[in-house]
């Protein structure tokens, strides 16, 4: 059928495929062939929908296309097809129907042209339309939205809600000048601004606009004329910033220049004057002519070399300043410069790079201070330096002995408080013996000296234990570890029970730390310690006490309150002092230890112990842990 015609169709460059009246390919010339990836003979008697995706359901869709083909006269349409390596290409497809002389169905041409690169470039358009339309509706900070050509808005972002008050379904179809005042409106501001758009491309100025709620900001407005490939005018871009705080700032900026300059001026101490950016002077203050002894009239227009050792303009010395001014915004130095009459004097001097808001160099300011008074001082200190370094070793070798003797003597209270405890004890074992020895009718003295004894041996005891463990608070090292506060308080409340039991104390636990970092053991003698003491010093009511902890600033603080009997002002620099006590031991009993202990505790946890307190109002000891770490 196609033998006339097949050289011809060869030559094509265009795709083209015979098919019988059934869909089925009779002939594929070479463009097909290299299309598809199929020889001529593997597509030979091939259903067309070969090149289809999905061969079970595009069956149907290819008897369908070939039968509108057949209705029409010519069905085109576009879609993916299959090459013979499975990779697909998006083709346009042109189907028609093929006739014989007597005018019977002969079967369908099919003509095939690779359309991959315009639907890649749509697909990336789109997906380029979305993230441009995502990013702009995100934006916050600045109000971008769409006019159509006549001003009435099209789009509306997040930025234009936050900046005039506006929802979109409140504001889109409405024309944009509903954000003009009303001297803006009066003065055809909206329309020419568009026609200035239109006519230029652009518009761009800063003023003042109208909220929804009618307040004004200050604005600063691009407006951009927008038009399609055919130069069709389509719209106007608006993009909106709320410049109130920088038109603020610039008011008083302003209002306050005036007053810094009168500022300036009156300085006595400083010399504060500026340089243009070649280095010459443009402003002098008071203080420049105190320091350096020329009048406004004198220095003005001069080059602020003249302040300067012949040594130092031989070494280029201010150009380099000046450089590395510009280069790093500051210059900073202490040295000689010259006065009006040739002394010398030694001077703080920084100078600044003054920059203008778009980035250019207008010029530095300089700051001197006269420092001779303290360049003498210096030298005098320079002079005792060696008498004070002298001294410094002889502090470090008398600490050294010191700490040498403090270790020793820790050792040896140490020692003499293990060795005195079996003694004490034996003593004790002896007593209790007589007294329970003591026959009947035996004068009563001797009963109340074996009690009385009893009761020294006991306190001397505790006294002992505890220096002990004074010691030893400092030669054994602490073993820190991640301890529970709900645990490590209630711990030491069972310690006390006996003690809390008798006395019908109300405690109070106001706990908001989870752990805390140190030695378990430690801190809950610590804690014991403290509600101790509060238990002890009572006024004859029942005690009261509160035990809160908290996190301040990164640190662990802990507070102990009670309602007992306070401490005198003057006394309060004192308790911390081992076998200090305030009150006879008749009185409240104790060894005068266990704050000492307490306050060595705190010290070897990095934090700090103190109280306040009052006569008859109770006390509150403070304690902190482990502050050096929150640094």
């Amino acid at each position: 059928m196609f033998t006339n015609c097949q050289l011809l169709l060869d030559n094509i460059p265009q795709a083209i495929i015979m098919m019988d009246k059934d869909g089925y390919v009779e002939y594929a010339n070479p463009a097909a062939c290299a299309l598809t990836g199929y020889t001529p003979g593997e597509l030979h008697n091939q259903p067309l929908y070969l090149l289809y995706s999905h061969a079970d359901e595009d069956a149907v869709k290819a008897n369908y296309e070939l039968g509108q083909a057949l209705k029409q006269g010519q069905f085109i349409t576009e879609g993916w097809k299959v090459k013979k390596d499975k990779t697909s290409f998006w083709a346009e497809t042109v189907l028609a129907p093929m006739y014989d002389a007597q005018g019977g169905l002969a079967g369908f041409s099919c003509t095939l042209t690779n359309r991959s690169q315009s639907k890649q470039d749509e697909l990336e358009l789109r997906q380029s339309e979305e993230r441009f339309r995502l990013m702009v509706e995100g934006v916050q900070d600045y109000s971008i939205f769409m006019l159509d050509p006549h001003g009435y808005i099209m789009t509306w972002n997040d930025g234009a809600k936050n900046i005039k008050g506006y929802n979109a379904h409140e504001i889109i179809g409405k024309h944009f000048s509903v954000f003009y005042t009303s001297d803006g409106l009066k003065d055809r501001k909206p329309e020419i601004e568009l026609e200035t758009a239109k006519a230029t491309g652009r518009y761009e100025e800063e003023g003042w606009r109208v909220k929804k709620n009618g307040s004004v900001f200050w604005a600063s407005v691009v407006l951009t004329a927008l038009y399609n490939d055919q130069n069709q005018l389509i719209g106007f871009s608006k993009v909106t910033r709320d410049l109130s705080e920088r038109k603020q700032a610039e008011e008083a900026l302003q209002q306050s220049e005036e007053r810094y300059r009168m500022l300036v001026e009156q300085v006595t101490d400083y010399g504060i004057f500026m340089l243009d950016e070649r280095g010459r002077i443009i402003s002098w203050n008071e203080g420049a002519k105190n320091i350096k002894g020329y009048t406004e009239a004198e220095i003005l227009g001069k080059y602020f070399t003249i302040f300067y050792p012949e040594e130092d303009l031989l070494n280029g010395k201010p150009a380099m300043e000046l450089k590395h001014a510009r280069a790093y915004g500051k210059y900073e130095e202490e040295g000689w410069r010259l006065r009006k009459d040739g002394t010398r004097f030694w001077a703080n001097v920084v100078i600044t790079a003054v920059y203008n808001p778009e980035g250019t160099l207008m010029g530095f300011s300089k700051v001197t201070r006269d420092l001779t008074e303290r360049k003498k001082s210096e030298k005098a200190l320079t002079d005792s330096y060696e008498v004070y370094r002298r001294l410094t070793e002889e502090l470090k070798i008398t600490n050294a002995e010191l700490s040498y003797a403090n270790e020793e003597l820790e050792q040896f209270t140490s020692i003499v408080s293990h060795d005195l405890q079996e003694p004490i004890r034996t003593i004790k074992s002896f007593l209790q013996l007589i007294d329970r020895k003591l026959p009947e009718g035996a004068p009563p003295d001797i009963k109340t000296y074996v009690d009385k004894s009893i009761t020294a041996i006991n306190r001397m005891r505790e006294l002992i234990l505890n220096l002990l463990q004074y010691s030893q608070l400092t030669r054994i090292d602490i073993s820190p570890e991640v301890v529970n506060v709900a645990e490590l308080l209630s711990e030491a409340l069972q310690n006390l029970k006996g003690s809390v039991d008798i006395s019908q104390a109300k405690i109070v636990v106001q706990n908001e730390l989870e752990t805390v970092q140190g030695d378990r053991v430690q801190l809950v003698q610590l804690v014991q310690n403290l509600v101790s003491n509060a238990l002890k010093f009572t006024n004859g009511n029942t005690p009261q006490v509160v035990i809160s902890s908290s996190e301040q600033e990164g640190v662990a603080r802990f507070a102990i309150q009670d309602n007992g009997i306070g401490i005198d002002p003057s006394d309060i620099g004192k308790v911390f002092d081992i076998f200090r006590r305030l009150h006879t031991q008749k009185a409240y009993p104790g060894t005068g230890i266990g704050l000492a202990i307490c306050k060595k505790i705190v010290d070897r946890h990095n934090g700090r112990i103190w109280l306040e307190s009052a006569p008859g109002k109770g006390t509150t000891f403070y304690f902190t842990l482990n502050e050096a770490s929150k640094d």
